[in-house]
């Protein structure tokens, strides 16, 4: 049993503004949210073009620094807000959002000439506030979802594309491998299928025999055939959850932090606590 102890109202407040969109409030959050995402990214772009940073660096600086505090109040108010404040955490947006925020902390502590190559490093996480985006797109649910119900059968079909390259780069080996065209061994045959077949096409090995040149046509006209599969697999996927579809909201359990509830929801469909904060 849970002996986490009520929220506050305060808290409840606080979580209907950061964890909701369906409110005023909430949306107004949102909005804010995504204005500070895409600075913070376009402020790592600007500062890993040479010129720029030369001519902008600490006006750059400080705006990063502005924009880190922000998230750092946003991180630790979505931990505050929630009884089980352990389940955000470790969820996947509680990690991308300390992963987010940390990098310019630690980067104050790694200012030594012979860590700067970690101190560049530890700079560049910081784009993985793009994927704070992903909590903003709705479409993304049924996506997922989609994804999952085909995994068995896209599973099955990279298991095909794998042992087709392997045959025919064994076999391009053994047509190829006595000429200069670059097919000195098995792997980089199967490397040069593997690009053939999805239609890459780097150049750095092509086939200089008719017969050769001819197995490599075949294999770029398969290639488009083998593109569009799995493309058609989660299509068909989407379309049945489309039809499937119950409507969701934005509203956020404030005991564990679950969301996609329906919109007749009373309860948690992970926890079981109320909904109404209650």
């Amino acid at each position: 049993m849970d002996k986490s102890p009520p929220l506050k109202p305060w808290q409840i407040r606080l979580h209907r503004i950061i964890y909701e969109a369906d409110t005023p409030a909430g949306k107004r959050f949102d909005v804010i949210l995504l204005v500070l995402i895409m600075a913070s990214i376009l402020v790592v772009m600007l500062e890993s073009v040479a010129h720029i940073d030369e001519k902008y660096g600490d006006i750059l600086h400080v705006a990063e620094w502005v924009i880190t505090i922000l998230f750092s109040v946003e991180y630790i108010t979505r931990i505050v807000c929630i009884r089980q404040s352990w389940k955000y955490i470790f969820s996947f947006y509680g990690i991308i959002d300390f992963l987010s925020t940390i990098p310019l902390y630690l980067s104050t502590i790694f200012t030594g000439s012979q860590t700067l190559i970690t101190f560049r490093a530890l700079r560049l996480l910081r784009i993985f506030r793009i994927l704070k985006l992903g909590r903003f797109i709705g479409e993304s649910n049924n996506f997922i979802i989609a994804l999952k119900a085909s995994r068995a059968k896209i599973a099955v079909f990279l298991s095909f594309v794998l042992i087709l390259c392997v045959v025919l780069g064994t076999l391009m080996y053994l047509i190829e491998g006595g000429s200069s065209s670059g097919f000195t061994s098995i792997p980089r045959a199967v490397y040069w299928a593997i690009v053939t077949l999805t239609t890459v096409g780097y150049g750095d090995i092509a086939p200089v025999t008719p017969l050769g040149q001819s197995i490599a046509a075949l294999i770029m006209i398969l290639g488009y055939g083998i593109i569009a599969i799995p493309t058609g697999i989660v299509s068909s996927e989407m379309t049945k959850t489309r039809q499937n579809f119950i409507n969701i909201n934005t509203q956020s359990c404030s005991n564990c932090a679950a969301t996609s509830h329906s919109d007749d929801a009373e309860y948690c469909n992970k926890c079981g606590a109320s909904l109404h904060h209650e």
